[in-house]
């Protein structure tokens, strides 16, 4: 489901003004392109070529101090250390449920990493390089575009019987159209994420339409699972813009890219897919993982997957937020409107519309 335009590179570019924490290596807002001149796009297999790699000096230009990624574990400790209390409960202090495990040689989570998202931080070394958080041999496995029904139910499945926990990045309309399927990955204990409202490229999309179809996934998959998500972002196709990513920052919505890249929306065969992924993976000995839990073929090869990396040794990693997210009003209300049936004004009582007569 994912294409990407071919960049050009130009001769020189301006130097982007930093505002707030926006961050001199994110692609410019000038990236938009019309429907005229829109160009055929390149698959993710090729991003690393295409993204520039950003320097210290983002985190100096901020003003700021850097998000922290850490273990739980280790930052109760660092706290008893030095001394400091426990923070208060937060409202929207993120759940850490983690289901019991009734096979013993399952490849389980080596270990849960809490996020903050204070400034919105990115992850995923195709993209964003200022957070380096994977040891060698581990991994974290994504999904995108769910929920689905079928196929989420088989990843699922594949990852319950490896007492695994995985991160997914729901589309808002596959959300409403699928709200049990959702709510049975938030059952399950995973990490909820959202990837906007349809799946559009927001790099050629109007600001003010990005950032609708941005809050209108978070509001659509926050509604219809029922409770808050994390405060994690996917672009589609991975395309953004300075300026988007500077919203993100304000919301402080944590971006995620990848290291490894499945290329399932056009590796249609489970064998090749899994191949594909340890090959990758054996290069890079660790990272990211991108799959699609839409795809039959994908939710196919997720227990082969799993299989190969237990055989292989790779850890399994978690990702979990600090807090989780809140929504927007104004664009709950725009949900709530777009999931409520349609009444007309004249409408008569159903009993007299529609009768059973045999």
């Amino acid at each position: 489901m994912r294409k990407f335009p071919v960049l050009v590179a130009a001769a020189a570019v301006a130097a982007v003004s930093v505002i707030g924490v926006t961050a001199k290596y994110y692609l410019n807002s000038s990236a938009v392109q019309t429907a005229a001149n829109a160009k055929p796009e390149l698959t993710t297999g090729s991003i690393e070529t295409r993204w520039p790699k950003p320097g210290v000096e983002r985190q100096a230009a901020a003003g700021e101090p850097a998000p922290q990624v850490a273990a739980p574990q280790a930052r109760s400790q660092q706290a008893a250390a030095s001394g400091a209390a426990s923070p208060p409960p937060a409202d929207r202090r993120a759940a850490a449920p983690k289901p019991a495990c009734d096979n013993p040689q399952a490849l389980g989570v080596s270990r849960t990493v809490q996020i903050d998202t204070t400034g919105g931080p990115g992850f995923g070394m195709s993209q964003y390089r200022d957070y380096d958080f994977l040891q060698p041999g581990e991994v974290v496995l994504t999904f995108d575009d769910g929920p689905w029904p079928v196929t989420t139910p088989m990843v699922l499945a594949a990852l319950k019987a490896e007492c695994l926990q995985a991160t997914f990045f729901n589309i808002g309309e596959h959300a409403i159209w699928h709200p049990s399927v959702l709510k049975q990955v938030i059952a399950a204990g995973h990490t909820v994420g959202t990837h906007t409202w349809s799946h559009k490229n927001l790099a050629h999309l109007p600001f003010e339409q990005a950032k609708e179809q941005i809050e209108k996934g978070i509001s659509a998959v926050t509604m219809m699972a029922g409770t808050p998500v994390a405060p994690f972002f996917r672009y589609p196709q991975l395309r953004q813009t300075a300026e988007l990513k500077a919203y993100l920052a304000e919301r402080n919505i944590a971006a995620f890219s990848i290291d490894i890249d499945s290329q399932d929306f056009k590796v249609k065969n489970p064998d090749q897919l899994v191949t594909s992924i340890m090959t990758q993976l054996k290069k890079k000995q660790k990272g990211i993982i991108l799959m699609h839990d839409l795809h039959k073929w994908s939710a196919t090869a997720v227990p082969a997957l799993l299989a190969q990396l237990k055989a292989n040794g790779y850890k399994v990693v978690h990702l979990r937020p600090k807090e989780m997210l809140a929504t927007l009003p104004e664009y709950d209300a725009m949900i709530a409107a777009a999931v409520q049936p349609v009444k007309s004004s004249n409408a008569r009582a159903m009993s007299s519309v529609v009768q059973t007569v045999d």
